[in-house]
């Protein structure tokens, strides 16, 4: 972060192409690196950074893309070296012959020879390359000034201070850990849908995006992955550097076509023509590098992850997340903990109908475990926080869209106002959807409660179903629905429960929705006793 504040003073003096690109670099550094610490480290100063950067990263954006440009009118249409020789040689010929001439005569043929030279090279030069150029020069000044003026309003005092303190909080995370390669294969993942899609129309918005999509991928490799970043750091510049060409190219061509500086149709085809080629000339050799089975994607991608263990690691990321942001996150594993055990007991008994499997369990779990996230933003009404903290966050790699969304909205019910068809949050989904939220919504509001104290003094729950599983009717043996008896109240026996205490009246509130949706009473009374193979078990 300190050279940003080096780069500043460099860039200061004459905004001239090299430390412009240098300050945009050590910016983009450290932009990237709180992009990717943020998604471990939900600290708002990450983001506070981010966004101090932003406007002279911009301003500075602008600028250098007229300068890139005046570099590649010089590339591609050169000044005549002819004419720029004989310019030199009449220098040296009139050199010799100036020694003769009193001071003030030699001053003034000099000016009038530079001008002439100078005449000289600009009639030499392609007559749309020099038109282009004059207006890009002209508008170079204008941006140095707004670039000035973002530079003047850049705190540089506030970075100082977060030069200072963002980098112990980034130290808490060991460069090259797991999570960080997780983190590097969703960039990957992104990167790569976005090459498959400019691989198939090729248009300049495609293959930007691409640009950028990779650049994000280097970024995060580049700054929390060494050993891979000494492996892939030349192949992944080359690849950056072939899209940025190509984006340079195609963005050289629409301000010259915007300028109309083509004196006809036929410079204009040449141009064209010529853009083409040197464009062409880079897709086709990122297409060698990037396309087959041996290509570099495949080499990224067997560095990263596999398998299972990209859900452990988003698992992990999800909770590192939820730790940072919630007051007493220890109160709400132990209530992931035992929102389980009530959704595995009364679907064992056959009490809760489940149209999604494992991922209605799992959606309850991750609800349960970030259902006080909101916290970090106020104690009051902190539920609706948190179904906003969810939402915004993103889905990890490895978890799906609708858990994370049904997760979110249950953890919105976990207190406050009863859920229902008509909420807002409900309306527009599926009846089947409506029905599973509020089911799981019933189950997390109980746990809450029976964790009302935040304590753990009640330690585990099971659903006692100990009634007759078939009873006769018109002669003949039939299973009922479930292990209890119609209208036949659902037991729950709570380890560490007194019907005295602060939490059996809690309890007695919170344990409404769970009758509702399961048609019957609901009674919470004290674990006598556990059996010796359940034990073990816990």
């Amino acid at each position: 972060m300190l050279r940003v504040l080096e780069e500043c003073d460099r860039v200061s003096a004459d905004f001239s192409a090299d430390p412009v690109h240098d300050l945009r670099v050590a910016l983009r550094r450290c932009r990237s690196m709180a992009d990717g610490l943020h998604a471990l480290d939900p600290d708002p100063e990450w983001k506070a950074m981010k966004k101090a950067g932003r406007a002279l990263f911009r301003s500075l954006g602008d600028l250098r893309d007229l300068q890139v440009m005046m570099e590649w009118i010089d590339k591609l249409h050169p000044a005549d070296v002819s004419a720029e020789h004989s310019s030199v040689e009449k220098d040296y010929v009139d050199a010799g012959d100036s020694l003769a001439l009193p001071q003030s005569e030699r001053n003034s043929g000099s000016t009038e020879d530079a001008a002439a030279a100078e005449g000289q090279n600009r009639n030499a030069r392609d007559p749309a390359a020099q038109g282009l150029l004059e207006i890009l020069t002209h508008r170079e000044t204008q941006h140095k000034y707004e670039a000035k003026s973002a530079l003047d309003d850049f705190d540089r005092k506030q970075w100082r201070q977060w030069s200072k303190s963002l980098p112990q909080r980034a130290a808490r995370f060991r460069p090259g850990s797991p999570l960080f390669r997780h983190l590097a294969l969703e960039r990957w993942t992104e990167a790569r849908k976005l090459h498959d899609r400019a691989l198939r129309n090729r248009s300049q918005i495609a293959l930007h995006t691409l640009r950028i999509g990779i650049k994000r991928f280097r970024y995060i490799v580049e700054n929390f992955l060494p050993e891979q970043h000494k492996a892939w750091s030349n192949d992944l510049k080359k690849i950056q550097d072939l899209l940025g060409e190509v984006h340079d190219l195609d963005v050289l061509w629409n301000t010259a076509v915007e300028c109309h500086v083509f004196p006809d149709a036929d410079a204009k085809k040449r141009w064209h023509a010529r853009i083409l080629e040197e464009r062409a000339k880079r897709v086709e050799d990122y297409r060698k590098r990037m396309v087959g089975p041996n290509s570099l994607w495949q080499v990224w991608r067997a560095a990263l992850p596999q398998g299972k263990q990209i859900q452990e690691l988003a698992t992990r990321r999800m909770k590192l997340w939820a730790y940072a942001l919630d007051p007493d996150f220890a109160h709400s594993e132990h209530i992931a903990r035992m929102a389980l055990e009530l959704y595995d007991g009364l679907g064992n008994a056959g009490l809760l109908n489940s149209d999604h499997g494992s991922d209605e369990r799992f959606s309850l779990w991750a609800a349960a475990l970030l259902h006080d996230v909101g916290k970090s933003k106020k104690k009051n009404r902190h539920h609706k926080a948190s179904q906003r903290l969810i939402e915004d966050h993103g889905v990890p790699l490895g978890w799906k869209p609708a858990i994370l969304h049904r997760a979110a909205i249950v953890a919105r019910f976990h207190q406050g106002a009863l859920p229902s068809r008509s909420h807002k949050a409900l309306r527009d989904l599926l009846s089947n959807e409506q029905k599973t939220i509020i089911q799981l919504a019933a189950v997390l509001r109980l746990a809450n409660a029976l964790d009302f104290s935040h304590d753990g003094s009640i330690s585990h729950v099971r659903i006692e179903a100990e009634l007759n599983r078939k009873r006769r009717t018109d002669g003949f043996l039939r299973k009922p629905a479930s292990d209890l008896c119609k209208n036949e109240a659902v037991v729950i026996d709570a380890s560490g429960y007194r019907s005295t205490s602060p939490i059996a009246q809690t309890v007695a509130a919170e344990r409404y929705l769970l009758e509702t949706v399961l048609r019957r009473p609901v009674l919470v009374r004290a674990m006598k006793s556990m059996p010796a193979k359940q034990a073990r078990k816990k």
